[in-house]
């Protein structure tokens, strides 16, 4: 699913709520997230499950065409780890 049908399926399953307003509120929620994980906080949402920043130390890579030796700069980079009720639905137990 792509935010554009997630705006979509909201919007019609809340006929009070324009399409412009589902919009609105589908872009804050992931504004925020996004935000939160920018400032190093973690975001959980219950049952579905939990948003961090881990940090990836320098190394050295290869270019996979070349083979050469290419220094990968440390980063921070988003992960996600399940919730519970979640992985319980995927693995067909709920």
């Amino acid at each position: 699913m792509i935010r554009s049908e997630l705006i979509q399926k909201i919007a019609d399953e809340n006929p009070h709520l324009t399409q412009r307003h589902v919009e609105r509120i589908v872009n804050t929620v992931f504004e925020e997230i996004i935000e939160a994980l920018a400032k190093g906080d973690r975001v959980e949402l219950r049952g579905f499950g939990a948003f961090s920043v881990k940090a990836r130390d320098a190394r050295v890579g290869r270019n996979p065409r070349t083979g050469e030796a290419v220094e990968v700069e440390d980063k921070k980079v988003p992960f996600f780890k399940t919730g519970k009720l979640l992985r319980d639905r995927l693995n067909g137990k709920a």
